[in-house]
């Protein structure tokens, strides 16, 4: 595995998938502790319509926390979405931000 740093911005516009091969959405942007010099979100467009129907508009975009992100490559893979939209109301700490 290559361990040589990578510019942030080089996540800009990578497609997302979850874990299952389904299509999420792009990357449009990400979230930084700058405190702590890391990436702590990753804010998705161009959003599967199929996952995201009644959780955003069409114009929105989602923010994804980043320690959902399981590989980075040519593309990003992150634990399966339809089932974090679908955990209780209760846990607020793995919500998808709108």
């Amino acid at each position: 595995m290559d361990a040589t740093p990578q510019e942030i911005t080089t996540l800009v516009g990578r497609e997302v998938y979850s874990n299952n091969g389904v299509f999420v959405g792009e990357i449009e942007d990400v979230r930084l502790n700058v405190d702590a010099v890391a990436v702590t979100g990753i804010a998705l467009g161009e959003l599967n319509g199929d996952l995201f129907t009644g959780v955003v508009d069409d114009e929105d975009g989602v923010m994804i926390p980043y320690r959902w992100v399981r590989a980075v490559g040519d593309v990003v893979l992150i634990n399966d979405t339809i089932e974090r939209l679908q955990q209780p109301e209760g846990d607020a700490d793995e919500e998808v931000a709108v």
